[in-house]
C-alpha cells in the first residue's frame, strides 16, 4: 500500500527550528548540473537546501527536533519522538520532507538513511516521492523495516531513475507506539545516492479479474518492485505511475498512467505492465459486460404522515439537511438518477458508503423505526449480505469523543425481509434492534456496506409508530375440506372438546376475542402455555398436518423463538405412564415458515416432522412458548392431506436471453448435447415424460444420478449461474436433503487427470433457495457458491443425489 492509501495529508505547521536550515554542513558528491538541481542531501547535519517539514494530519506536530547528542556520523541528527497510544498531541509521529525547488535526481539509484529507536520496533514506513499535496505521482516506499538501538543503514531503491527529474517529495516516514507506549526514532544521513550495486528490478502487479459494467473503472493494484542489492532481494511499493501500462484490447478496456483501467466497450481484455522495459509479473483479467438494468419502477411511495417522520431522502416527505451522500473516506460512487420521475440514490462500486448529517445531527429520540428502500441487480444468493450502520457522535457532537455509540444489522436471503434481486426491497426496522446504539439524540452518520456492489436506494427516514398491538383482520379461513379435519378451535369447522387453554402448570394468560368478529385466543405474558385435551385424547393416526396460524406484535428477530410442542401419552392414557411421547419444533425468522412480526403466519406442519412424537394415537397436550409474549392463535387444527404425485403443470419457461444461455435440457433453448442422463454407474431410474405437454425428465429410485456431457465438455468460464427445476412429492423437511454436484474434468478432458475439480451444494426446505414438497422449486445457484469448482472450462458431469427419491427436473441451464 503506498503512502496515499494510508494516510490523508494535510500541510501542518512547520518545525521553525527546520525551517530556518536550508544549508548542510558537510559537501556531499552531486551529479553534473541540469535543469533542475541534482542536490541529494535531505538530512546530514543539517538539511538540504530549501527542504520544509511537513507534519501528516493527526500526528504530534512537534514531533521532530534536531539532536545535538545523538548522532551516527557528524555533530546532530533527527529525533523523532513517537507518541504513547491514546496521547492527544497526535495518534503517531510521521511527515514529508518536501522541497521547495524540485530536484532531478534521476542519477541515483535508492534512498538511503541510518536509524535506530530507544527499543526495538517496527518502523512503520518510510520512503520518498510524497510532496504532501495529496496529488504526488512517483511515490516509493516500504513498510518492513525493524529498527533496533543500533544504528543500520537502510536502503529503498528508486523504482525507475528517470521519473525522478523534477521530484520535490525526498523524504517521508511514520511510526506508532510499541504495545501502546511511545519511544524514540533517530535518523541520520539521509540523502540520495548511486550505490551501483542495485540490479535485476523484478516489477509486479497483482493479478486479478475484473467483472465490470460499461463506465466502471477500477485502479490496479500492488505495484511492487523487487530488487537485488549486493546479493540481497529487497522490495518497494511503488506508485503505479513508475510502470506503463496496455491493454490488449482497446475498444473494451483502456488503462491511463495512474493504473486506472476504464470499462469502455463490451468484452474481455488483459491488462499488463512493464517497468521501463522490464516486463512486469501479474495481469489484470477485464471482462465487460451490459450494465444490469435498474428499476423499471420507482420504490413504493409512503403512507406514514409526514407529521411523524424525519426524512433525509425522499420525494413524499421535506427532507432534514444531510452534508454527503458518499463521505471522502468511504469505498462507493453514488449519482443521482430517476426512476419513472422519482428522485434516487445510485450506489456503483458500493464497498462501503458513508453518509454523513455531521453539520446537524438528528434527534430520533421520539422515532421508533428507521426506514429505507432498496434495490439491486446482484445476486443476493448466500453469501451476499447488504449492512446498515447507524452511528449516534454523542453529546459532545464529535466523532471519538468517548461517548459514541452505533450498531450495524445484517441483511441476506434469509432474513427478515429478506434481499432480493431485482425486487424493491422495503426495510422498517425497529430502532430497538440496533441494540448497540445507545443513543439517538445524536445521529450523524448512517453508512451501507455489503456485497451488492449496485445498489438503488429511495426513502430513507426515520418515523414513529411501530407494529400495531392487534391484528387488523382474522386470520386467513381455512379450505382444507372438514372431513379431512380434527379441529380444536376454529369457526371454519366443530371444535373437539380442549380441557384448557391454559393449564393451572403454565406460565401464560388466555383470554377469548374476537378479530372482525372472528373468535380468536390472546395469550399474554407467555414463558409457556399447556393446552390439553386430556379427558377425550385425539387419535391422530389418520392425520399427516398440524395446522395453526399465530400473530405478534413482538420483535421476532434473532434470538426470539416460538415453540410447539406435541404430546402423546400413550395407550395408557396417562402422562409419564412409561409410554408418552412428544416433540417440539422451533421457529424463527430464519425458519420455514419464518416467524413475523403483525403479520398473521400459517404453520402448515408435517406430523411426520415431529420425529420424536412416535404414537399419534392418544395426543393430550399442545404446549406453546417462547420469546413472543403477546401471541394470537387460531385455527388449530390436524388434517389429512397428502402431497400431490406429478406436477400439475410444468415447470416456469424460464425468461434468460438465448444469447446468455448454455442449456443441457429445455424446451425454452437450443440444447448442447449431453451423452447420458443417467450414466451406467449410478443409482437412479430417469424416463422422459411430458407434464401439460412440456418435456421433462422423471427420475425415480433416486440415490445418486450421473449426468455426463464428456464427450462435448461445456465452457462455462463467461457463465455465472447454474439453474434448474425440480419438482417432488417426496418430504424436503430435515433431514432430507437433495444435492447437486457440479465436475469439471480440466484441459487435459479426462476424469481423474490430475485437474479435476468438483463441488457439491445441498438443499432442503430452509435453504436458499429453498426446496418445496410439491412445488416447483428454481434451483438459480450462482456458481461462485460451487467454491470448490476453482475451473469451469471442461465441465464434464452433473451429479444429482439426496433423499427424495422421485425428482422431476426440467430446464438444466447455466447462464449469464
Amino acid at each position: 500500500m503506498t503512502a496515499r492509501n494510508q494516510f490523508h495529508f494535510v500541510a501542518a505547521a512547520a518545525v521553525a527550528t527546520l525551517i530556518a536550515l536550508t544549508g548542510c554542513e558537510r559537501d556531499v558528491n552531486t551529479l553534473a548540473p541540469a535543469s533542475f538541481p541534482t542536490e541529494a542531501v535531505v538530512f546530514l547535519d543539517g538539511f538540504g537546501a530549501g527542504i520544509d517539514y511537513q507534519a501528516f494530519s493527526n500526528t504530534k506536530l512537534n514531533a521532530l527536533e534536531i539532536d545535538a547528542v545523538e548522532k551516527y556520523r557528524g555533530s546532530r541528527s533527527l529525533r523523532v519522538t513517537v507518541p504513547n497510544e491514546g496521547d492527544p498531541s497526535g495518534w503517531f509521529a510521521g511527515g514529508a520532507f518536501v522541497a521547495k525547488t524540485p530536484r532531478d535526481l534521476s542519477g541515483y539509484d535508492a534512498l538511503t538513511f541510518w536509524a535506530k529507536a530507544s527499543t526495538t520496533a517496527p518502523l512503520g514506513l518510510a520512503g520518498f516521492g510524497n510532496d504532501n499535496t495529496g496529488s504526488s505521482q512517483f511515490m516509493a516506499s516500504w513498510s518492513k523495516f525493524t529498527l533496533t538501538t543500533t544504528w543500520q543503514k537502510f536502503i529503498i531503491p528508486i523504482p525507475l531513475a528517470e521519473k525522478l527529474t523534477q521530484e520535490q517529495g525526498l523524504f517521508q516516514y511514520a511510526a506508532g507506539a510499541v504495545a501502546k507506549a511511545g519511544y524514540y526514532i533517530w535518523f541520520d544521513e539521509v540523502q540520495f545516492e548511486r550505490l551501483g550495486t542495485i540490479a535485476h528490478p523484478r516489477p509486479a502487479i497483482t493479478t486479478k479479474t475484473f467483472n465490470a459494467k460499461l463506465g466502471d473503472t477500477q485502479s490496479i493494484e500492488g505495484t511492487v518492485v523487487t530488487f537485488n542489492i549486493a546479493g540481497t532481494d529487497q522490495g518497494v511499493e511503488a506508485s503505479p505511475e513508475y510502470f506503463t501500462f496496455s491493454s490488449s484490447n482497446a475498444a473494451v478496456a483502456t488503462v491511463d498512467q495512474r493504473g486506472v483501467i476504464s470499462a469502455i466497450g463490451l468484452g474481455n481484455a488483459t491488462i499488463t505492465a512493464k517497468l521501463g522495459t522490464v516486463p512486469a509479473t501479474g495481469a489484470v483479467t477485464v471482462n465487460v459486460q451490459e450494465a444490469p438494468p435498474g428499476p423499471a419502477v420507482p420504490a413504493p411511495t409512503p403512507t406514514t404522515p409526514s407529521a411523524n417522520v424525519i426524512s433525509l431522502f425522499s420525494n413524499a416527505y421535506n427532507n432534514v439537511p444531510v452534508d454527503t451522500w458518499s463521505a471522502v473516506w468511504d469505498q462507493a460512487d453514488v449519482a443521482d438518477v430517476q426512476i419513472a420521475g422519482n428522485d434516487t440514490k445510485l450506489y456503483t462500486n458500493l464497498v462501503f458508503a458513508g453518509i454523513e448529517f455531521t453539520s446537524q445531527p438528528i434527534n430520533a429520540t421520539a422515532m421508533t423505526h428507521f426506514h429505507m428502500d432498496v434495490w439491486t441487480p446482484d445476486p443476493t444468493a448466500a453469501p451476499a449480505a447488504f449492512k446498515i450502520k447507524l452511528v449516534d457522535f454523542g453529546a459532545d457532537g464529535a466523532f471519538g469523543g468517548g461517548d459514541d455509540s452505533e450498531h450495524e444489522l445484517t441483511f441476506t436471503q434469509a432474513s427478515t425481509p429478506p434481499l432480493r434481486t431485482s425486487n424493491w426491497v422495503s426495510f422498517d426496522l425497529p430502532l430497538a434492534a440496533f441494540t448497540g446504539l445507545t443513543a439517538k439524540a445524536h445521529l450523524a452518520q448512517l453508512i451501507l456496506s455489503g456485497d451488492p456492489k449496485t445498489v438503488y436506494v429511495d426513502n430513507v427516514y426515520f418515523y414513529s409508530g411501530g407494529a400495531s398491538n392487534t391484528p387488523s383482520s382474522p386470520a386467513p379461513t381455512p379450505t382444507t375440506p372438514s372431513a379431512n379435519v380434527i379441529s380444536l378451535f376454529s369457526n371454519a369447522y366443530n371444535n373437539v372438546p380442549v380441557d384448557t387453554w391454559s393449564a393451572v402448570w403454565d406460565q401464560a394468560d388466555v383470554a377469548d376475542v374476537q378479530i372482525a368478529g372472528n373468535d380468536t385466543k390472546l395469550y399474554t405474558n407467555l414463558v409457556f402455555a399447556g393446552i390439553e385435551f386430556t379427558s377425550q385424547p385425539i387419535n391422530a393416526t389418520a392425520m399427516t398436518h398440524f395446522h395453526m396460524d399465530v400473530w405478534t406484535p413482538d420483535p421476532t428477530a434473532a434470538p426470539a423463538a416460538f415453540k410447539i410442542k406435541l404430546v402423546d401419552f400413550g395407550a395408557d392414557g396417562a402422562f409419564g405412564g412409561g409410554d408418552d411421547s412428544e416433540h417440539e419444533l422451533t421457529f424463527t425468522q430464519a425458519s420455514t415458515p419464518p416467524l413475523r412480526t403483525s403479520n398473521w403466519v400459517s404453520f402448515d406442519l408435517p406430523l411426520a416432522a415431529f420425529t420424536g412424537l412416535t404414537a399419534k394415537a392418544h395426543l393430550a397436550q399442545l404446549i406453546l412458548s417462547g420469546d413472543p409474549k403477546t401471541v394470537y392463535i387460531d385455527n388449530v387444527y390436524f388434517y389429512s392431506g397428502t402431497a400431490p404425485k406429478e406436477p400439475a403443470a410444468p415447470a416456469p419457461a424460464p425468461t434468460f436471453p438465448a444469447s446468455d444461455v448454455i442449456s443441457l435440457f429445455s424446451n425454452t433453448y437450443s440444447n448442447v448435447t449431453v451423452d447420458t442422463w443417467s450414466a451406467v454407474w449410478d443409482q437412479a431410474d430417469v424416463a422422459d415424460v411430458k407434464i401439460a405437454g412440456n418435456d421433462t425428465k422423471l427420475y425415480t429410485n433416486l440415490v445418486f444420478a450421473g449426468i455426463e456431457f464428456t464427450s462435448q465438455p461445456i465452457n462455462a468460464t463467461a457463465m455465472t449461474h447454474f439453474y434448474i427445476n425440480v419438482w417432488t412429492p417426496d418430504p424436503t423437511a430435515a433431514p432430507a436433503v437433495f444435492k447437486i454436484k457440479l465436475v469439471d474434468f480440466g484441459a487435459n478432458g479426462t476424469f481423474g487427470g490430475g485437474d479435476d475439480v468438483e463441488h457439491e451444494l445441498s438443499f432442503n426446505n430452509t435453504t436458499t433457495p429453498a426446496l418445496a414438497t410439491g412445488s416447483w422449486a428454481a434451483l438459480d445457484i450462482p456458481l461462485s457458491a460451487f467454491t470448490g469448482l476453482i475451473t469451469k472450462g471442461h465441465l464434464a458431469q452433473l451429479i444429482i443425489s439426496g433423499d427424495p427419491k422421485k425428482v422431476y427436473v426440467d430446464n438444466v441451464l447455466l447462464h449469464k
